[in-house]
């Protein structure tokens, strides 16, 4: 416990160079907590001061971490198109209610090399009328790439948001496959 009696969670971190630029990943014991895009060391102060001030502690540069290594394994296969599904213990705690219900089944059912538009997210939830909360919950996403949050699209046929950046999003889902790899 720290000193205003609140149970401290050990939190882990390391950056991992990517095909879509350093990840910022960050796990507990119960599992994966964070993802984190574009992980300039500016980026990381901020998110890693975000993780201490919700969990408590002050996250430890890990990199040798048993709680990391295996993320770290698959997140590597993954960006090799070896990989089409994550395996891992997820810590939600960074996220709650209706987000956490979204991403879950975002989590378990919409497979690699496949897209889901965000009203049709929230009938799978059972709020038909709120694909604007699911673009919210999106934006929200602790664990992108590996809760596949680029994986949600415009009924349109448009691409959407990302909070990664859109160039991170197509990069995503040319990789799955779903989109043609950019010219340059």
């Amino acid at each position: 416990m720290n000193s205003e009696g609140q149970y401290e969670q050990q939190v882990v971190w390391t950056v991992l160079a990517t095909d879509i630029g350093p990840l910022l990943l960050a796990a507990t014991r119960e599992g994966l907590v964070n993802v984190v895009f574009h992980a300039t060391d500016p980026v990381r102060d901020k998110a890693l001061d975000r993780l201490a001030s919700r969990l408590g502690g002050e996250p430890v540069e890990a990199p040798a971490s048993p709680l990391l290594a295996e993320a770290i394994r698959q997140l590597e296969t993954y960006f090799a198109g070896e990989r089409r599904a994550f395996e891992l213990p997820l810590d939600w705690s960074l996220i709650s209610g209706f987000n956490r219900q979204v991403l879950r089944e975002l989590a378990s059912g919409v497979p690699y090399g496949s897209v889901v538009g965000y009203g049709d997210l929230a009938g799978r939830v059972g709020q038909p009328g709120a694909a604007q909360a699911v673009g919210m919950a999106m934006g929200a996403n602790p664990l992108p790439v590996v809760v596949p949050c680029h994986r949600v699209v415009e009924s349109d046929g448009g691409i959407g948001g990302f909070g990664g950046g859109l160039e991170t999003k197509r990069k995503l889902l040319a990789l799955e496959g779903v989109l043609p790899e950019p010219l340059f």
